[in-house]
């Protein structure tokens, strides 16, 4: 199982290697966004579409339009408006055809030849638009006039500052599998931020930011697509575990259908092929986290996965995923002394901060206990004396 080719030129291991290195690329760019890029590459080797939700600012696009350059694949980009016509996203009307009594478009670099597509303010778009797009979402097909086109199509990815409440919406929202949120960055964060975005302002104002060079191709993703057969293996304890979860979901009144329930089984599958794995472990359960119909259903749906996913964790500590892509210790030396440095200042903390802080802190702890040299074990005791000095503040007191 350890050679099982997911393309025709490359074995699992070599596509897991490639994976990640198109997280470590972008994850030096966008901080704090580990777990957004990791479902969009889950995304694309499922072949299944995602939709990001965040006020404006918040990264966005730009984390999509990133990840199309280190895919070499036929990408197209749309702003949607309430005025944006059918021919802008599906080309115009062939007017040679049409004079000979014939309907169709000109299609040549258009949606419906792309690969990977973003579509920004998704909802925006008017219902002839929305109508055309679901069937091209669903069954990768596009009328066109008497034609019925097959679309190679990978994923697509939308992007709204809101999640739509009309009922006529509905139907595309549906068609995005993940749904997954961008916020703007914390106090933990803030320093990290100004100082990573001067350094990409100031590559931009200079013109040295120098193309990317693609790190796979639209044809490594197809070859992962046909082979998806030999790849989605659930053993009956995964199964138990994933119908005991849907139906705890449902029972908080959080719809799943039938269909979303068995395309979720391709997610699983893409994160256990993004980790290099031949088979879905309760890890990938973490997807489940993105499926909510509603924000307020988020939190619900953090209250249900994050328990199977830990326990998962700490069976299993040399499998945790570090804080970044690339963690080492000096990486978490840094993160340790600046969560440290803000936990003592003595600046008043709201009970979110604090709470989100102590998060990291068991995070950091947990991916240092799977690292077997004496400066993680170190660092393990500093993360305890941290902890111990902050549940005996009068905080918990």
């Amino acid at each position: 199982m350890a050679t099982q080719q997911p393309t025709t030129t490359m074995s699992l291991e070599q596509f897991a290697a490639r994976l990640q290195e198109v997280a470590r690329v972008m994850d030096k760019r966008f901080l704090d966004k580990q777990e957004i890029i990791r479902l969009l590459l889950i995304s694309a080797i499922a072949g299944e579409h995602m939709l990001i939700v965040g006020p404006p600012g918040t990264a966005k696009s730009a984390l999509i339009r990133l990840f199309s350059e280190l895919i070499d694949a036929r990408y197209f980009e749309y702003l949607l408006t309430r005025f944006t016509e059918p021919n802008e996203l599906f080309g115009p009307v062939d007017m040679g055809a049409f004079r000979q009594g014939e309907y169709r478009r000109r299609i040549q670099g258009m949606l419906p030849e792309a690969e990977l597509v973003f579509l920004d303010e998704v909802f925006k778009a008017n219902s002839a638009i929305l109508n055309s797009l679901l069937t091209l979402l669903n069954e990768r097909r596009f009328m066109n006039g008497a034609q019925i086109v097959r679309c190679p199509l990978l994923s697509v990815y939308g992007a709204t500052n809101e999640v739509p409440n009309d009922e006529n919406l509905q139907a595309v929202f549906d068609r995005f599998l993940i749904r997954v949120r961008s916020e703007n960055l914390d106090s933990y964060h803030f320093h990290n931020l100004v100082s990573r975005g001067i350094e990409n302002e100031l590559r931009q104002m200079s013109g040295q930011g120098g193309e990317l060079r693609p790190l796979l191709t639209s044809q490594h993703l197809h070859g992962v697509h046909r082979s998806f057969a030999q790849l989605a293996r659930f053993s009956e304890e995964f199964l138990a575990t994933y119908k005991g979860l849907i139906f705890q979901i449902r029972s908080e009144g959080i719809s799943v259908s039938d269909r979303r329930v068995v395309k979720l089984t391709k997610l699983f599958t893409a994160s256990a092929v993004f980790d290099g794995r031949t088979q879905a472990c309760e890890a990938d359960f973490f997807i489940l986290k993105h499926i909510w119909n509603s924000l307020d259903h988020a939190e619900i749906l953090n209250e249900i996965v994050s328990p199977v996913v830990d326990r998962y964790y700490r069976e299993h500590p040399s499998e945790r995923r570090f804080v970044g892509p690339s963690a080492g210790l000096d990486e978490l030396l840094s993160e340790l002394k600046m969560i440290k440095d803000l936990l003592t200042s003595g600046k008043p903390l709201s009970d979110i901060q604090l709470f989100s802080q102590l998060r990291n802190l068991n995070e950091i702890k947990s991916v240092l206990a799977s690292m077997d040299n004496e400066a993680a074990r170190r660092m393990v005791g500093q993360v305890d004396q941290l902890l111990e000095s902050v549940f005996s503040s009068s905080k918990f007191v």
